[in-house]
């Protein structure tokens, strides 16, 4: 009796594969034409692990306090609210302090300037350092036993191994399984894209 209580407490693991994100803006349809020609659309260079989520050919310049950074991708498709995605080094050297957040929230986040071909947008709001999460697709999430907005833990092994704590889960038909690190986090562990690492329940 004694094992099989032991056998129950030890936490249930799975696999997920790693998506390493470099710092990228999602833009509104408004903010997009402003930087790039009224009735401008995103052309796609390819497709992301995320349904419906793809790379466009487009890049910006971002402006803050204290520098720029070029060549800032833009994601597609495009979306309700302007948001920059950016890890703490960037942060530095531009001298904004974004909060760490899920996507879409927004709210007193900093602002930065966005320098495009055809125009600029003095963003009031919008600039994060996105929450490490997992996608999950609805039937994978059920077969595992999660469900959406559960925080788990996640293992890295190797030689700089590291356990990664308040992973959100992101749980949606339209989502395929993923994590999502950023560059700070993938190179503080040694990570790549594709990478396996293990959630722990």
């Amino acid at each position: 009796m004694p094992e099989l209580e032991q056998n129950q407490s030890e936490p249930k693991a799975f696999t997920v594969p790693v998506g390493i994100s470099n710092r990228h803006i999602h833009l509104t349809k408004e903010d997009l034409e402003q930087l790039f020609g009224k009735g401008y659309e995103l052309t796609k260079v390819k497709d992301l692990t995320q349904p419906g989520e793809y790379a466009a050919n487009e890049k910006v310049i971002i402006v803050g306090p204290k520098g720029a950074m070029e060549g800032v991708r833009v994601l597609g498709p495009l979306r309700k609210r302007t948001q920059i995605e950016i890890s703490l080094t960037d942060s530095y050297k531009l001298g904004v302090k974004p909060p760490v957040r899920d996507s879409g929230d927004l709210e007193g986040s900093p602002g930065i300037t966005i320098v495009g071909p055809k125009g600029s947008v003095i963003l009031q709001e919008g600039v994060i350092v996105a929450a490490r999460h997992i996608h999950l697709h609805t039937s994978e999430a059920e077969e595992l036993g999660v469900e959406n907005g559960q925080r788990v833990r996640v293992e890295v092994e190797g030689d700089r191994s590291v356990v990664f704590n308040n992973v959100l889960l992101r749980v949606s038909p339209k989502y395929a399984k993923e994590i999502h690190f950023d560059t700070d986090e993938a190179n503080g562990a040694m990570l790549k894209n594709g990478d396996l690492v293990k959630v722990l329940l």
